[in-house]
């Protein structure tokens, strides 16, 4: 087993990362740190240091002999020693420092420099100096000036630094910890209360929602996505158990009627015509077949099952179809274009015009009208009857599973009321669209599909 390096937490990973981003900044920034403040600080005051040293050597270069020495601010000690060793000028109430006067400078012109502990005040305690010798040529002859520049000031900036980055960057690193976890955790809070909610819901009750935050973020977005999936899911799981309580009752009547005529049958063998039984039984059969098969279709265009595709040149179907059709009760006037391409299956597109061809048939007076034509990047075919029409406000219930109007019902008592639901999830699984056009007398079912792009 692969051990994780991570928690499995959304909530403690986000604040790990955060913890370790901010421990890598801050680490770089306490080396970054420790490396240039101690050149930075002393570099300060070896600066300052250097520019009085300097100052007094030009003076005796030029003659300005002084015996007190005025030492600028945070310059400590100014003194000029002779080539005997003598102090012949120092700075006020300095004292003679022999470890000074040891740090001795060997050529003219140049500035040599050390860190000692000294004192150069009477008053003062010894303490951590920079110092400064620099041999310089004078009326007085040859003689060494020196100076010294506390360095506590520094050391102490050093160590408030040192203890700032050793201690101070963990107690950051806690802060951001607890900032980090904090803050997750509220914004997971509405994430929670999704999940808790979902585990809620059941089969059985598909009415809830989830809660959806005001935030207005990511986790609105995926609340309300969630609603709308349960919405979703809701229509689907009605509509099939609507599905199921009607197909159950479909089949129940024709396998009831064939249970009743087969029982009467048996019963009184030598009455009965089992000629005519057998045909009766075969129809009832007949219509059960038909009924599995279109419950079928509609299953595997429930999900999303098309079958084999290729385009498919729809005036050749139609073609198919009436000739199929020749000498039927009503005749079929067909108007049809050179050629329909459609993309999609040749046998779910010929059970469509079956379908749309067939609801013609029952309801036709005289004559069925079946067009095909392409217009602009759309094949659109046409079916209509010269029968009673369908009243505008039936126009729609006429495409759910099961529906079959009265006038339908007294006239085909073998229908399903599944073929128009059919044919519509049929255009829909092809992109595109099957409705009920304004037509006087009788009906009009138009199915519209795009043109193939590459026909």
């Amino acid at each position: 087993m692969v051990k994780r390096l991570f928690p499995r937490s959304i909530r403690a990973r986000l604040t790990t990362v955060a913890t370790l981003a901010a421990a890598v900044v801050f680490t770089i920034t306490a080396a970054i740190t420790l490396a240039t403040a101690p050149v930075n600080l002393r570099g300060a005051v070896q600066t300052r240091l250097e520019l009085a040293v300097r100052r007094v050597a030009g003076e005796l270069e030029a003659g300005e002999f002084h015996t007190v020495l005025q030492t600028p601010s945070r310059v400590q000690l100014l003194q000029v020693v002779s080539a005997r060793g003598n102090v012949i000028a120092t700075s006020p109430g300095v004292s003679n420092i022999p470890t000074l006067m040891r740090f001795r400078a060997d050529q003219p012109e140049k500035i040599y420099m050390t860190e000692l502990t000294l004192s150069p005040h009477l008053t003062e305690p010894e303490a951590h100096y920079l110092v400064m010798a620099l041999k310089v040529s004078s009326p007085v002859g040859v003689t060494t000036v020196y100076g010294a520049a506390s360095l506590t000031d520094v050391d102490k900036a050093l160590k408030w630094v040192e203890v700032l980055m050793f201690l101070g960057i963990p107690l950051i690193l806690l802060s951001v910890a607890g900032i980090a976890w904090a803050v997750v955790g509220a914004a997971l809070r509405p994430v929670e209360r999704v999940r808790a909610e979902m585990a809620e819901i059941t089969g059985q009750d598909l009415s809830r929602r989830v809660p959806v935050p005001d935030t207005g973020d990511e986790i609105t977005d995926l609340a309300t996505t969630t609603n709308h999936t349960l919405d979703r899911l809701e229509r689907t799981v009605e509509t099939q158990r609507r599905f199921v309580a009607d197909a159950s009752h479909e089949l129940r009547s024709p396998i009831s009627a064939l249970r009743a005529q087969l029982e009467v049958a048996s019963a009184y063998p030598d009455e009965t015509d089992w000629r005519a039984t057998g045909e009766q039984a075969l129809a009832a059969a007949d219509r059960l077949t038909g009924i599995i098969d279109e419950l079928l279709m509609l299953a595997r265009l429930d999900a999303g099952a098309v079958g084999e595709r290729r385009v498919v040149d729809l005036v050749r179907v139609a073609e198919e179809q009436v000739d199929r059709r020749a000498g039927g009760r009503v005749p079929i006037v067909a108007d049809l274009c050179a050629s329909a391409p459609v993309y999609g299956s040749p046998m779910q597109l010929d059970r469509l015009l079956t379908n749309l061809l067939d609801n013609a048939t029952r309801h036709a007076a005289t004559r069925i009208d079946l067009e095909v034509a392409v217009e602009d990047d759309k094949v659109i075919v046409s079916v209509t009857d010269d029968g009673d029409g369908i009243p505008p406000q039936d126009r729609e219930r006429v495409f759910e599973r099961f529906t079959r109007l009265a006038p339908a019902r007294a006239k085909d008592k073998g229908g399903s009321g599944l073929g128009l639901a059919l044919c519509r999830d049929i255009a829909a699984a092809h992109d595109g669209t099957l409705s009920l056009a304004d037509h006087s007398p009788g009906a009009r079912f138009v199915a519209v599909f795009p043109v193939p792009e590459h026909s």
